[in-house]
């Protein structure tokens, strides 16, 4: 058995301070001064400590169990009992040596020695004074050196300073007592009875939390004041260590008295239920059960729904996760597993909705008629994916809600523009804060049917970025032959698409991702003419902002032709968005009117139009061939056709062709390739090849800040460059469009419903297009042609005889 000390444990133990308060009261200064007066024998027996210091003045009991240490505290109690202690360098050390002792220990009296129950010695002694090692002079029957006196360097009496230090000391040892659960609070009396500023620091020193070196270190130290600084230095630590071990403690118990509250009231809340009648929470489990056995599901689905139900069952209703759960359960009932609306099969009926609600349109009502028709005769099939695809305007959205009326189905719609994050089409995983199905999951939960027609707007317009590409993601969704399986990333389970008929919108082709567009069946919705933009106006626009407005019929009248001034001279559009603004601003004009009881005439008249709308815009109509060089091409863009003028002028010089007008890299080419082939055919515009060594050409396209490519200017700027040349005019109210090869052949061009529509907004009369677009025209319907001439070319030499005429303009150039 080896020497221990029986306090060895924080910074003050209670068993300590009770052995020495029941044996040896605290000394006093008086008894201070007679121990350090005592002279230091020159030889002393050595007692060696294991894991503790001993200080001048403290008492401490210590047990010994070493044969050598027995002997020695047996002989020395018989004798004088003084007795040196020195500490050890290691405490693992079982028999020390010489050099295995520290060199400056305290000189001790004998106290008390008792024999213990189970054999061992225990000896209580006191400190007196420090001494320092000489040498070892024997280590049998125990060690016996020979010793000097250690001076201790004392500060002065009356030291305010250093009464300060001492003032301190005691304070922070009393917050430490106070501030440990382990250290009685007698402690505190006792170190407030210590008067000696030496005794106080031993005292400390002793009963510190603290390693064997540590307080070794602070018994070597000669200066009072100096170990005084370092066990205040010591004792800050400790006390802040102490308060932020007790600030955890406390913030733990609170949680954890938190949680028990909680749980005895949820006990009590429970108990109250079972009185009153059961607990909700398990009442709604179990109508959550009793609703599950109504639903169509199949058994794999069920069975999964009893799976999840279960798990909730099993959950503590305070618990973060019971809330996730239980959403995903009701998610599960809410969603309409296997249920479908009837579709309504009277085609005559559907036709009536479809020509009540949209006016043209023949190609889009007449697919939706197909539809109806085979699944009347088949029963059931697979819904097809239509796409809508048009200029802004033109009711693409709108047709999807009469769609739906027409079949009879639910009608649900989302909005893709912008959409950029593919969890907004397949849902978040479950394990996310904030998880939530898809919007697809969404929309089908909301309409409460299997079968609903879902409007997907502006597909053209879906977004891309680090959160994935929704656009690959609809791949699942409109495709017929996998929608039967789609995989929600929340729901977990399977849901069948098949039967949902899907109606995509988009303005434009180019920008959908072509496996998507892939599986889509593409509807081309065009532009109004002026008399379908007329029909719509009376139909439906005006009769929807006059009862918007609250306007009676009888306050309000337009005159003959307002409507058709209107469309010509304020909108220039494909759609009838704008004429819808514009009919709301004269509405607004007229309820202005009536409210401030101004005169007026019940008419609105087209004099009164500059009044409402300002000037009106500036349109691109026929200019004229009164210029060599100027031809009208027809050119198609996203909010439908316009007319494009190409001018061509030229300038003595070296055969250079400049081109301006923001013309991208395919119209330039058109231009090269249109100049090359007149220079090699020079002699269908009858002049020599040479001519066009000694002439510089510029072709422009007016309106410059707008970007303007494609193929379908080729042969209007053969005509102009023709024109320029030999400075005969244009034929009159003629337009064309067509690209151009070097062989002389006129290739067909595409929008050509669009164009046409343009054309007809700016007056021609006339338009020179591709043999090869007949096919295109004659699928137009007659009423958007009438008034107008086409005529079909395939060689580009045909361009040139139809529309140049003989007749030059007046002070033309002369070309040599």
């Amino acid at each position: 058995m080896s020497d221990i000390l029986m306090n060895d444990g924080p910074l003050f133990s209670s068993e300590a301070l009770d052995n020495e308060t029941e044996l040896i009261p605290l000394i006093t200064a008086e008894d201070e001064e007679l121990m350090n007066a005592e002279k230091t024998p020159a030889e002393l027996p050595i007692l060696p400590l294991r894991n503790t210091v001993l200080f001048p003045g403290v008492v401490i009991p210590i047990t010994v169990g070493r044969d050598r240490s027995i002997r020695l505290i047996q002989d020395v109690y018989r004798g004088n009992r003084t007795l040196g202690v020195l500490s050890q360098k290691d405490s693992a050390i079982e028999e020390p040596r010489a050099e295995d002792l520290n060199n400056v220990g305290t000189i001790a009296t004998i106290i008390r020695m008792l024999r213990m129950p189970d054999g061992s010695t225990t000896a209580v002694i006191q400190g007196k004074k420090r001494f320092e090692m000489i040498e070892m002079v024997k280590s049998e029957p125990y060690f016996t050196a020979r010793v000097k006196e250690f001076n201790e360097q004392r500060p002065e009496k009356g030291d305010k300073s250093f009464d300060a230090l001492v003032s301190s000391l005691k304070d922070l040892a009393i917050n430490i007592i106070k501030a440990s659960p382990h250290i009685p609070t007698e402690a505190s009396f006792a170190i407030k009875n210590i008067d000696s500023p030496s005794f106080l620091v031993n005292f400390i020193s002793s009963n510190m939390n603290a390693d064997v070196a540590e307080k070794q270190r602070m018994l070597e130290v000669a200066d009072l004041r100096e170990r005084a600084g370092l066990l205040l230095a010591h004792l800050t630590k400790e006390l802040q260590m102490l308060e932020m071990k007790n600030e955890i403690q406390s913030k733990v118990r609170t949680e954890v008295d938190k949680q028990q509250r909680e749980y005895f009231l949820h006990q009590q809340i429970k108990t109250i239920q079972d009185e009153l009648g059961g607990n909700p929470i398990e009442q709604e489990i179990e109508e959550m059960r009793i609703a599950a056995k109504q639903k169509k599901w199949t058994e794999k689905v069920g069975e999964s729904f009893e799976k999840e139900l279960g798990k909730l069952q099993r959950m503590n209703p305070a618990g973060a996760e019971f809330s996730v759960q239980y959403n995903y359960v009701q998610l599960l009932l809410e969603l309409p597993w296997g249920e479908y609306s009837a579709d309504k099969f009277d085609l005559r009926n559907a036709q009536k909705i479809l020509d009540r609600d949209h006016f043209g349109l023949e190609k889009v009502k007449e697919r939706i008629i197909e539809h109806l028709a085979v699944l009347k005769l088949k029963g059931d099939m697979k819904a097809p994916i239509v796409c809508l695809y048009g200029p802004p305007g033109v009711g693409k959205t709108s047709l999807g809600k009469s769609m739906a009326e027409a079949l009879g189905r639910k009608y649900v719609r989302m909005s893709l523009g912008g959409l950029h994050d593919e969890a907004e089409v397949r849902g978040h995983r479950k394990t996310y804060i904030g998880a939530m199905p898809g919007r697809v999951i969404q929309s089908l939960k909301k309409a409460g049917t299997s079968n609903p027609l879902f409007v997907l707007d502006e597909i053209d317009k879906v977004g891309k970025d680090y959160q994935g590409d929704p656009a690959s993601a609809l791949l699942e969704v409109l495709d017929p032959e996998q929608n039967h399986a789609f995989y929600d990333n929340y729901v977990e389970l399977e849901y069948d698409l098949s039967r949902v008929m899907f109606v995509a919108t988009a303005n434009s082709l180019s920008t959908i991702h072509p496996a998507l567009r892939d599986r889509m069946e593409i509807i081309e919705v065009n532009g109004y003419t002026l008399e379908e933009k007329l029909e719509i106006a009376k139909r439906h626009l005006l009769p929807k902002q006059l009862k918007e407005s609250g306007i009676k019929a009888k306050q309000f009248k337009l005159a003959d032709g307002l409507i058709e001034a209107i469309i010509e001279q304020y909108t220039d559009e494909s759609g009838v968005r704008t004429l819808e603004k514009r009919i709301a601003k004269l509405v607004r004009f007229r309820a202005k009117q009536i409210a401030l009881k101004e005169k007026h005439s019940v008419t609105i008249t087209v004099a009164d139009l500059a009044k409402i709308y300002g000037p009106s815009h500036a349109r691109d109509k026929y200019q004229g061939n009164d210029v060599a060089g100027v031809v009208t091409g027809l050119a198609w863009t996203p909010t439908g056709g316009e007319i494009l003028f190409l001018e061509t002028s030229i300038t003595k010089g070296d055969g250079k062709l400049t081109l301006t007008g923001n013309l991208g890299d395919v119209m330039k080419e058109s231009a090269m390739i249109a100049l090359e082939y007149l220079k090699a055919h020079s002699e269908i515009i009858g002049l020599e090849q040479d001519v066009f060594k000694r002439w510089n050409v510029h072709i422009h396209v007016p309106e410059g800040a707008t970007p303007k490519d494609g193929p379908s200017a080729g042969i209007a700027m053969l005509t102009s460059i023709a024109s320029a040349f030999t400075q005969q005019k244009v034929r009159k109210f003629i337009a064309m469009t067509g690209e151009i090869t070097l062989r002389g052949r006129v290739l067909p061009v595409g929008g050509i419903k669009e164009k046409i529509l343009a054309a007809k907004r700016a007056g021609i009369k006339e338009i020179i297009i591709s043999e090869d677009n007949r096919k295109d025209i004659e699928d137009i319907d007659a009423r958007y042609l009438k008034g107008m001439r086409f005529h079909y070319v395939t060689e580009m030499i045909d361009v040139v005889k139809h529309a140049l005429l003989k007749e030059k303009v007046e002070h033309a150039l002369l070309v040599a």
